[in-house]
């Protein structure tokens, strides 16, 4: 009985040995999971003093090409990060002296339109550069994510010596490094005088990008024949969203004057938006029924009627649910198309740029670093 005894006890000692080792030195066991949901976070921080005035029409210009490059990403296990993004500016007299010359202009935010909204309206006026003190109070100011999977950046593009200010940009780096945010740098002006000036050294405290631009570099277009395509499914796009909420009508106008905005650059930006409307990044679940009833179908039963286009407004709850439907399927539809004629434009772009245009930009600067530091992060970039 003994001997029957002490068998099995060996042999239930021998399987969980067995079974904890092939676990411990599997393969699978020793990659790093992907996580189920990452995101973006960036906070660009732009110097308006008087002498910006090109970095901010470079902004302008080329929000919605920095939105698609970040819509492009996708994590180590095939989901799309959530993109959220941050403005403040800092420099410009017009701000308090308390303030240190700064503002946040937007939170991090998911609404595209916002930030558009909100850069189209920034003006420069001449004043102190505080980079220091900006980047402190921008994490300081922000909900940072504390998940390390997550990718969080500053941006700050100015061309004022780095060390102005009473907070030191050594201890606003560090702070940004213990949080996990990575400080990149943009210098507007000569790459050396930036190194002089300490733009460099900030950016490496966290393992972070230096750049330099010349900020009154003009944005080229490339004019496709996909364009005029892409301009006519925007339109057919924008009549599928449905508003609705004390704030609806306002955010759908809003949506309309962005695009404007962007036209006032060239068709091509506009294009460019449209793109990004097309992509998981532009949401508006706040204020556009589609998208709300795709994150919650009990929306229907709470709207308020007063807030919804007159059509909808003597609609029941079946009717409302099979009109949404039908606008969910339409606008699925044209981000499809949309999406692939994007594809096409950019083998045309790229095969048709002119020797001319320069990198030496505030996009390609972003796009550059944020692709550099997302593998760290598992992101994929196209």
């Amino acid at each position: 009985m003994k001997n029957s005894i002490s068998i099995s006890v060996k042999t239930i000692a021998f399987f969980f040995i067995t079974t904890f080792i092939l676990r411990c030195f599997s393969p699978t066991s020793q990659a790093k999971p992907a996580p189920d949901q990452q995101e973006i976070m960036i906070a660009l921080l732009l110097d308006t003093s008087n002498s910006m005035d090109g970095l901010i029409e470079q902004a302008k210009s080329q929000l919605w090409t920095i939105v698609n490059e970040l819509a492009a990403a996708k994590c180590g296990n095939g989901t799309r990060p959530e993109i959220k993004i941050a403005l403040f500016e800092y420099g410009n007299d017009n701000l308090p002296q308390a303030e240190g010359y700064m503002r946040m202009v937007t939170d991090l935010t998911t609404d595209l339109d916002d930030i558009s909204e909100k850069l189209f309206a920034l003006s420069t006026n001449g004043g102190d550069e505080y980079c220091g003190y900006a980047i402190d109070k921008s994490i300081q100011k922000l909900n940072w994510s504390k998940a390390k999977t997550d990718l969080k950046m500053i941006f700050i593009a100015g061309n004022e010596p780095f060390t102005q200010g009473n907070v030191t940009y050594e201890s606003a780096c560090n702070l940004a490094k213990q949080q996990d945010i990575v400080v990149n740098t943009i210098y507007c002006g000569d790459y050396q005088e930036g190194v002089r000036s300490s733009w460099r050294h900030g950016a490496t405290l966290t393992g972070g990008s230096y750049m330099s631009i010349q900020q009154n570099q003009k944005t080229v277009y490339v004019p496709t024949p996909y364009d005029d395509k892409i301009d006519r499914l925007n339109d057919e796009m924008n009549k599928t969203y449905i508003y609705y909420g004390a704030q609806g009508k306002s955010k759908k106008e809003k949506q309309i004057a962005q695009d404007a905005n962007a036209e006032s650059y060239s068709q091509s930006n506009k294009v460019s938006r449209a793109i990004s409307k097309s992509s998981h990044a532009y949401k508006n679940s706040s204020w556009d029924l589609v998208d709300a009833y795709e994150d919650d179908a009990a929306i229907l039963e709470s709207v308020e009627e007063e807030y919804l286009p007159a059509p909808m407004q003597n609609m029941d709850t079946e009717e409302k649910k099979s009109y949404v439907k039908e606008l969910t399927t339409k606008r699925a539809a044209i981000k499809k198309d949309i999406q692939t004629l994007s594809n096409q434009r950019k083998q045309y772009i790229a095969a048709h740029k002119p020797a001319e245009a320069s990198e030496n930009t505030l996009d390609h600067a972003m796009i550059n670093s944020i692709k550099e530091v997302g593998k760290s992060k598992q992101l994929i970039f196209k």
